[in-house]
């Protein structure tokens, strides 16, 4: 390439990096995307998106072994577990190239390689070198620099992936075969998929968290739920648990797991760890630079500005929530503020999360416990899914659609949803959330019938007394 001075330089080709230089070609900027390996990054390739094509082949193996509940019947139901881990691989890779295709449409050049921050320029101008494997180092440079490296599994100490006996994330994706015994440490959205999946898929799974509750993150009540549907699918769930080390025998692993006092050793033919995420930040040139970090991540104002002159950091490099939305609406966000456009910083409580483990959990705003907490007095509505004609007809009854809403003055907090396709539902309230809707325009609101989301509806009416079938 003969171009190697640019406005930006986006280091990392994830679902920040990549929707950044997208970004700034459409502004007329001229940019330059360097990544290392794939690009979607670890979302598409490692993430997002392979954990949902396996998520779906447990949902199928699910409702194949539900046939008579349907009036159907299948003698001799069984599955290829390489074929449905390929599909995985396949439609990740699908996506990778269609990335590739957006770059080079929008004429963005791709530097394959390690990206790094090597000084700075008379002119004020970022140096930022590219090494890759059996090639001398490309110097680049542009007037500011985007870090968008992404972050990786977090390793426990004696629970270091070896690819047979520990997983991270990524063994999980690609197991040479079906494990019989599992355990999961870990009851985040990572976890509880992985634990999800292969329950789905007939495994025996126990789901291990040192936290008092699983999905601790989520809504008191709705890890409840959580639980207890995990708990009517199969699944052993132990939470508050001491862990102590792990022992590799012949043919698996034993683990000590301690909850109230008592301790018994769980035995598995693997382990999955998804005890969180450590930031990229080695290797990329903080040294020497003002840049701050922050357990791993690196501090940024609220326009994704770093204290380094220039240089930015969005995604998962650049802290919670750990999602690929967030990381992309950073990516447009700062890609325009650096353009010159009025841009607003982005609210964290305004972001959704979605897990799609079965059934699905979706949020968006304050829990009614961190509502309270934060002074509101608030009202709240609840709507079970089993008075849902859809939910109901889909053979999808489990589930509980919840609202917060500030009591003095309408504004919808916090929205908190459990069942059949929520993670697809949620975004109505996201949306709400954003245009500061009140319950007033969301009672006024019509939705169509038959629908899940007729349930969203009725909790909004139901914090304010008026339910109509419940």
């Amino acid at each position: 390439m003969s171009q190697t001075d640019f406005d930006i330089i986006v280091i990392g080709g994830g679902p920040g990096g990549y929707v950044a230089a997208l970004r700034a070609a459409q502004l007329k900027l001229s940019v330059a995307v360097v990544e290392a390996q794939h690009l979607g990054g670890i979302c598409l390739n490692w993430g997002c998106i392979p954990t949902k094509a396996l998520l779906r082949a447990s949902e199928i193996n699910h409702l194949l072994h539900d046939l008579p509940a349907f009036g159907f019947k299948a003698d001799g139901v069984s599955f290829d577990f390489q074929k449905i881990v390929g599909r995985s691989r396949a439609v990740s890779k699908q996506l990778s190239a269609g990335v590739a295709h957006l770059l080079k449409k929008a004429k963005v050049p791709v530097f394959t390689g390690y990206g790094k921050l090597d000084g700075t320029l008379a002119n004020g101008k970022r140096k930022v070198s590219v090494a890759a494997d059996g090639q001398s180092p490309i110097s680049l440079t542009a007037s500011h620099v985007i870090l968008a490296t992404g972050a990786r599994a977090r390793v426990l100490p004696g629970l270091e992936p070896d690819g047979q006996f520990v997983w991270s994330y990524k063994e999980a994706l690609v197991p040479k075969a079906m494990p019989k015994r599992l355990v999961v440490i870990g009851s985040g959205a990572i976890g509880t998929e992985f634990a999800s999946f292969y329950r789905n898929m007939g495994a025996d799974v126990t789901l291990v968290e040192v936290a008092e509750r699983i999905l601790p993150v989520e809504d008191e009540e709705i890890s409840q739920l959580a639980r207890k549907a995990f708990e009517k699918q199969g699944m052993r769930v132990l939470t508050g648990a001491k862990i102590g080390d792990l022992q590799k025998t012949a043919t698996g692993v034993k683990l000590p797991v301690t909850v109230n006092g008592k301790t018994e050793t769980l035995e598995a033919d693997t382990v999955i760890s998804a005890v969180g995420i450590v930031g990229n930040v080695e290797n990329i040139g903080l040294e020497g630079t003002k840049i701050q970090v922050d357990r791993t991540h690196v501090v940024t104002d609220a326009l994704c500005r770093t204290a380094e002159p220039g240089v930015y950091a969005i995604g998962d490099l650049a802290g919670a929530p750990w999602l690929a939305h967030k990381a992309s609406h950073e990516a447009v966000m700062c890609v325009e503020a650096i353009a010159g456009r009025s841009v607003h910083p982005i609210d964290p409580t305004k972001i959704p999360g979605c897990t799609y483990c079965r059934p699905q959990i979706a949020s968006v705003g304050y829990t009614e416990a961190k509502a309270r907490d934060a002074g509101y007095k608030v009202r709240v509505g609840k709507f079970p899914l089993l008075a849902n004609g859809k939910a109901l007809a889909m053979g999808e009854p489990d589930g509980l659609i919840k609202t917060v809403f500030d009591a003095a003055t309408g504004e919808l907090l916090g929205a908190h949803m459990i069942g059949a396709e929520v993670t697809e539902m949620i975004q109505g309230y996201v949306i709400a959330r954003t245009g500061e809707l009140t319950e007033a325009e969301l009672a006024e609101t019509i939705f169509p019938h038959p629908t899940i989301s007729e349930s969203m509806h009725e909790a909004v009416l139901a914090a304010y007394d008026g339910a109509l079938h419940f």
